[in-house]
């Protein structure tokens, strides 16, 4: 977001984010992205500033990859990642509390890794880098070499896109100028929420 040239304060959510029965990685980000928003401000009623939520996950044949539980479970995940294409998703969310809004987005990229060597993947989980990762790798960072091709937004994989933070905001300001135009029909919510 810095790059982006927003500035902002980070505030945990603190929620369960186990996946549920049935739950696809789109609707899992969106739902999680859409919550950590709203715990935030339930936590903060009196802000007026926008609240945004996000999430990112990994999706490799069907399967939604979270951050890995230890070590093992780090290499684990890298050698299912290991050259097979996967999706990585982000949901974004944002909340306006004055407006009594928000409008939520989802982005998925598809990622290609090169078939990886045990040694690969043990140096890299000893490291500790996957730990705190979807998926058990930070393209960003020391698994970039692991990554052969990528289909969509970089910054994704990252972890936030900003085209799609931007399209959100875009919305909102739409939205402020005009509310009852062009808006698709809200979503069932506790607060008025737009799909883009």
């Amino acid at each position: 977001m810095r790059r982006a040239g927003w500035s902002f304060r980070s505030l945990a959510a603190d929620l369960d984010e186990r996946i549920r029965r049935g739950e696809t990685a789109r609707h899992y980000v969106l739902r999680l992205a859409q919550a950590k928003a709203e715990a935030v401000v339930a936590r903060r009623p009196a802000t007026r500033l926008p609240l945004l939520g996000a999430d990112t996950t990994v999706e490799c044949g069907g399967r939604i990859l979270g951050k890995p539980a230890s070590p093992r479970h780090a290499r684990h995940m890298l050698r299912a990642l290991s050259g097979r294409r996967h999706r990585v998703w982000t949901g974004l969310a944002l909340l306006d509390p004055r407006l009594r809004c928000g409008w939520r987005v989802a982005v998925v990229t598809a990622v290609w890794m090169r078939r990886l060597r045990p040694e690969d993947i043990a140096a890299y989980v000893a490291g500790g880098e996957p730990l705190d990762k979807a998926g058990a790798y930070a393209i960003q960072g020391g698994a970039a070499p692991f990554v052969v091709r990528i289909e969509g937004d970089y910054d994704n994989v990252v972890g936030l896109p900003r085209n799609a933070l931007r399209q959100l905001w875009r919305a909102r300001a739409a939205f402020r100028s005009r509310p009852s135009q062009g808006m698709p029909k809200p979503i069932p919510g506790g607060w008025r929420w737009f799909q883009l």
